[in-house]
Formats: C-alpha cells, sequence, structure tokens
C-alpha cells in the first residue's frame, strides 16, 4: 500500500514538474523575453534542478555562451537559483509527506495492538481491583 502511495505521489509531482516547464518557455516567448535569455534560463532550469536533487535531470550549461552572451548568461543564472529552490522544497514536500504517511500508519498498528493486546489472556481476576 505504501510503495503505491509513494509511486503515485512521485508521478504527479513528476507529471506537475514536466509541464512547467514546457509552458514557462512558452510563457516566456510570449512575454517577449529575448530568446538567449529564454534559452539560458532552460539550461539553468535543467541544472538548478540537478543540483535541488532531482536524479533524472542533467546540468546544462553553453559555456561558451554563458561567457559571452550577458542575456544568456542572466537566464541561466535566474533560473538555476529559482529552480534549484523550488526542487529543495518538493523533495522537501515529499519527505514531510512520507513521514505523515508513516506516522499514520504507525498510530493505525499502535492502535490494533492496543485493542488486540489481551486477546487470549484471561482477565476475569482483573475484575477484583475495581
Amino acid at each position: 500500500m505504501r510503495k503505491i502511495y509513494l509511486s503515485l505521489l512521485m508521478l504527479s509531482f513528476g507529471i506537475v514538474f514536466l509541464s512547467g516547464c514546457v509552458s514557462q518557455r512558452e510563457t516566456m516567448i510570449e512575454q517577449g523575453y529575448p530568446m538567449s535569455y529564454v534559452d539560458g534560463f532552460e539550461d539553468g532550469c535543467h541544472s538548478g534542478k540537478k543540483a535541488g536533487g532531482m536524479l533524472f535531470e542533467q546540468f546544462k550549461k553553453d559555456v561558451r555562451r554563458f561567457n559571452t552572451d550577458k542575456e544568456y548568461a542572466q537566464g541561466w543564472t535566474d533560473a538555476f537559483r529559482e529552480c534549484e529552490t523550488e526542487q529543495e522544497a518538493m523533495d522537501r514536500q515529499m519527505r514531510m509527506s512520507m513521514q505523515q504517511q508513516q506516522l499514520l500508519e504507525q498510530k493505525k498498528h499502535d492502535n490494533w495492538q492496543e485493542k488486540h493486546a489481551l486477546d487470549g489472556i484471561d482477565t476475569s481476576g482483573l475484575d477484583k481491583l475495581k
């Protein structure tokens, strides 16, 4: 049950995260950002996600372009910080969700044990303690 929950949670985060990347580029182009900035932003975002802990991302940086194109460099730098922070926040949220699920399961287990702790034990003599 827990594995299914975690798989669904990770899939949900992945879908939301990937859809955000596609729309981010399109939105920036529609808003009139220079293509150099948009390209840098896209590369910087991939790199920031990788630095933030996303396993399936790759570090992307056109070093020559970063050193010669101020718009690309600014877009890369802006996105790196933003996407690294977002990835770290998502990882933190996922860990918190997993911990909450574990606590809920532990509480259910403890309640079950409490209900069945005396099953099979003769407690008739305890009535005299009242």
